[in-house]
């Protein structure tokens, strides 16, 4: 009878078609038939099942959809001004107005990128005039933001290093976990993050390096750690680096917010410049979603720094090749804004000063809300609150104050129990902190 009533259906609409043909029948009521025995049919992709939803662009989703005037979207690390809007810099109007003016053409650009973007890029990374970049020992691209450039890293990996395993640290941002097995390279995690102090877990961490098969590669947030705020001192950078080079690990930085964590572009480049220093060799992704706030443009940077200009090249080559299949070549906007900016003294310095800027609006919104953490709960000791850095604090709260906070109070976090400063305003300090203080009493 199945096949009886296909055959039926496919007859019909022949019959259809031909009176189409013809000029005999409307268009609405052949489509309605073609309709009719399309849905008749399994589609050949009827066995894919709904992705999960994403755990930090499902919290804006949800946050979009409520309708309670107190809401807040702490979820999705983007700055927001103390009116909670998003913020363009000013200096980036500037360079726009600039590049409008010299009327730039829209050409492709190379695969490697923009070469007035590359050259600035790896200078605000290492500093002007480092020996590595004087000798021709880095290799940069120019990718598709932070996670773009992880991308062509992990391809990198599985296609030259095939079998290593990459470390990361626990927790990290939720996306390298993709990104890597994805790319068909194993991943596995690290110690980082102690509950106990909301702080750093160094022992645990040198004891991976230590434990790791020799010339692992490891993960490391260059600053402003994701999701917990929480980076080692220069010593402890030192402690580590020295572990990895005993041990020959191989460095992979993840660079996303280079002058946005403490306010100054070298002291935040401070791990990725003592590795460069003492002579290890090291891959660094870059995204300027955050210090130039071009969420949007997906600018970023893929390095490999290394100890031969001849190995740079290769390198340099098979970025190039990864990128062709890849994506092609990037996109020229946010590389010229980049660009202009940084290679620009006078832009620059406006870049640093309001980076400054917004880099000390989250340092108030910080401690404003230890204050008033404190005031309403002096048991409690909330310190790690100050003593994390960059746009996240990770709160300690379990998945039933998380979820708490969110029915309740309409405060949109991931379950976590992270939270973006950069969008909080000093209005809602205490909103938020109220919210706290009952989630960590009652759920």
């Amino acid at each position: 009878p199945t096949d009886m009533h296909a055959a039926t259906t496919l007859a019909g609409a022949s019959r259809a078609l031909h009176r189409l043909a013809l000029g005999r029948v409307p268009l609405r009521h052949h489509r309605g038939v073609m309709a009719s025995a399309a849905a008749s049919k399994a589609s050949f992709l009827g066995g894919v099942e709904p992705s999960p939803p994403d755990p930090i662009l499902g919290v804006s989703v949800a946050f979009r959809a409520c309708d309670d005037p107190n809401k807040l979207n702490l979820g999705v690390g983007a700055y927001r001004t103390e009116e909670l809007q998003p913020y363009v810099l000013e200096v980036v109007r500037e360079a726009e107005r600039r590049m409008i003016a010299a009327g730039h053409d829209k050409e492709y650009l190379p695969m490697q990128g923009l070469a007035e973007f590359c050259g600035a890029t790896a200078e605000l990374l290492l500093g002007k005039g480092h020996p590595a970049i004087a000798e021709k020992r880095v290799a940069t691209i120019q990718s598709l933001s932070g996670t773009g450039s992880l991308r062509v890293g992990a391809a990198f990996i599985a296609k030259f290093l095939p079998g290593k395993a990459v470390y990361l640290p626990s927790p990290t941002w939720g996306n390298h976990k993709n990104i890597l097995a994805d790319s068909g390279v194993e991943w596995r995690e690290y110690a980082y993050y102690d509950a106990s102090t909301v702080g750093l877990d160094l022992a645990g961490f040198l004891k991976s390096i230590d434990d790791a098969q020799e010339g692992s590669i490891f993960m490391l947030h260059g600053c402003a750690h994701n999701p917990t705020g929480v980076d080692p001192t220069l010593a402890e950078w030192r402690q580590i680096a020295d572990a990895m080079q005993k041990k020959n690990h191989v460095a992979f930085f993840d660079v996303a917010y280079q002058g946005f964590a403490s306010g100054s572009l070298v002291e935040d480049a401070a791990a990725p410049r003592l590795f460069a220093e003492m002579g290890m060799e090291f891959f660094c992704a870059q995204s300027y979603s955050k210090n130039l706030g071009l969420y949007a443009e997906r600018i970023g940077a893929l390095n490999a720094v290394l100890n031969d200009a001849t190995a740079a090249t290769n390198t340099l080559s098979q970025m190039n090749r990864i990128a062709r299949a890849m994506y092609s070549n990037p996109p020229v906007h946010g590389a010229r804004i980049a660009a202009t900016v940084i290679n620009d003294p006078e832009l620059f310095q406006r870049w640093n000063d309001e980076m400054g800027t917004m880099a000390g609006r989250i340092k108030t919104v910080r401690r404003e809300l230890f204050e008033e953490l404190t005031r309403l709960n002096p048991d409690k000791d909330w310190s790690f609150v100050t003593r994390q850095i960059g746009m996240f604090s990770f709160t300690g709260l379990s998945p039933a104050q998380v979820e708490r906070m969110t029915g309740t109070h309409k405060i949109f976090m991931t379950k976590d129990g992270r939270i973006s400063l950069a969008g909080l305003s000093s209005a809602k300090v205490k909103y938020l902190a109220n919210a706290i203080d009952d989630s960590f009493r009652n759920a």
